[in-house]
C-alpha cells in the first residue's frame, strides 16, 4: 500500500511540474480516484494539479475510459447502426427553455433512435431530469426500464441519477472546484451503442475540446454548437443551435473536424428575439411551455428552436442532406403529433407506477 501511495504522490508532483500522461497512465490514475483507492488528500491534490496544468485530449480520453468502464452503468445494446444522444453541458450564460429534451422527442418521432441522457438542474431553472420527472418519468426506475423503452419506442431517457455509480457521485458531494470530471461528465455513454451526439457547450473552447475527445474515443459523428443571440454580447451564448442569431458549430464526421457558422436561415427559420425562448422562472413553467408545443402549438420561436436542434441531429445521423432538410423533417413529425406520441410511449414504460 505504501508503494502505491508514494507512486501516486510522485505522479501528482510530476503533473504539477508539467508532465503529460499517456492515455493508459491517465486511465490508471483516474481509476484510483474513481475507486477511492487513494486518500482523499491525494485525490484532491491530483485533480487540482491536473486541471491547473491543463489536461490534454489524450489524458481526458484516458479519464473518460476510466469513468466509462468503472463508473457508468450501461443499458443493453440494441440492433441499430445509428444511436444518437442530444445533450447540453449547462453553465451557459443565456438561459433558455429546455431544448434538448423536446428536440430528442422530435428527432425520435422523425425516425432517429435516441438514447438521451441528462441530469437535474446545474446552473439554470431546470435540467432534463426535472422536465422528464414533471412529465411523469420515474427517475428512480431500474435502468433496464430505459433499455426496454429504447428497444420498444426508439427513445429513452437515461437520468444520471440512475446510471452513475459511486465514484463521480461521491466526488460531487464533496468537491467545490472544477476538475476533469466537469469536462468528461457530459460525455458519459450509458448506452454503449451511442454512435452520434449533439452536445452543445457554454463556450467555443469547450465545444472544440469536447469534439477532440469524442474523436479520440472513437465517436462516429458529433456536433457541438455554441449559439448566440443578436443584440447580446457574443461571448454570451447557449449550448444549443440558436434561433436568435448565429451559431458556431464544431463538427466531427469521418474522423475529420471542421468549424463553421450557421444562422436560423440555414434551417429555414426566421430570427427571433432571445426573450421568445428565454427560460421561465420555474421548472413547471418550462415543462408547460414545451408541452404546449408538443400538443400542437407548432408556430413560433420555441417550435423553431426545438426543430432546429432536432433537425441538426437528423442531419448528423445522415437522415437529412443539410440543416434545412433536417428542420423540415422535424417540423413534419412535430405537426403530425408524433413527438407527443413518443413521449407517451416512453412514459408507459419509464413512468411512475
Amino acid at each position: 500500500m505504501e508503494t502505491e501511495l508514494r507512486e501516486f504522490g510522485h505522479l501528482v508532483c510530476r503533473i504539477a511540474n508539467g508532465h503529460h500522461m499517456s492515455r493508459t497512465e491517465s486511465f490508471n490514475a483516474y481509476r484510483q480516484v474513481i475507486l477511492n483507492e487513494q486518500p482523499e488528500l491525494q485525490q484532491g491534490a491530483f485533480l487540482m494539479a491536473h486541471i491547473s496544468r491543463g489536461p490534454t485530449t489524450e489524458e481526458l480520453a484516458g479519464a473518460w475510459d476510466a469513468m466509462d468502464q468503472l463508473d457508468t452503468s450501461k443499458i443493453e445494446c440494441i440492433n441499430q447502426e445509428v444511436v444518437c444522444d442530444i445533450v447540453g453541458t449547462g453553465s451557459d450564460s443565456l438561459k433558455t427553455v429546455n431544448c434538448s429534451s423536446p428536440a430528442a422527442l422530435i428527432a425520435a418521432a422523425a425516425g432517429l433512435t435516441i438514447a438521451k441522457k441528462g441530469a437535474r438542474l446545474v446552473t439554470g431553472v431546470s435540467g432534463a431530469s426535472d422536465i422528464f420527472e414533471l412529465w411523469g418519468v420515474d427517475l428512480n426506475a431500474p435502468l433496464e426500464a430505459a433499455g426496454e423503452a429504447l428497444r420498444q419506442c426508439g427513445i429513452c431517457y437515461l437520468p444520471g441519477e440512475s446510471f452513475l455509480r459511486s465514484g463521480w457521485a461521491r466526488l460531487i458531494q464533496s468537491m467545490r472546484f472544477t476538475s476533469a470530471f466537469n469536462i468528461i461528465g457530459p460525455l458519459t455513454m450509458p448506452c454503449g451503442q451511442t454512435s452520434h451526439i449533439v452536445i452543445g457547450a457554454y463556450s467555443p473552447v469547450i465545444c472544440d475540446q469536447l469534439v477532440d475527445i469524442l474523436r479520440e474515443i472513437g465517436m462516429t459523428g458529433a456536433l457541438s454548437p455554441f449559439g448566440m443571440a443578436d443584440g447580446k454580447d457574443p461571448d454570451q451564448g447557449m449550448d444549443e443551435f440558436s434561433p436568435c442569431g448565429p451559431t458556431r458549430v464544431t463538427e466531427l464526421r469521418d474522423n475529420s473536424i471542421q468549424t463553421y457558422e450557421v444562422t436560423p436561415k440555414d434551417f429555414g427559420c426566421r430570427t427571433w428575439p432571445f426573450e421568445a425562448i428565454a427560460s421561465h422562472p420555474t421548472a413547471q413553467g418550462n415543462a408547460g411551455a414545451i408541452m404546449q408545443v408538443l400538443e400542437g402549438n407548432t408556430e413560433g420561436a420555441l417550435s423553431d428552436f426545438f426543430c432546429m436542434n432536432a433537425g441538426a441531429a437528423l442531419y448528423l445521423a445522415g437522415m437529412a442532406s443539410d440543416y434545412r432538410e433536417g428542420a423540415s423533417l422535424a417540423r413534419e413529425s412535430l405537426a403530425q403529433g408524433r413527438a407527443l406520441e413518443k413521449l407517451e410511449a416512453m412514459r408507459a414504460i419509464q413512468g411512475a407506477s
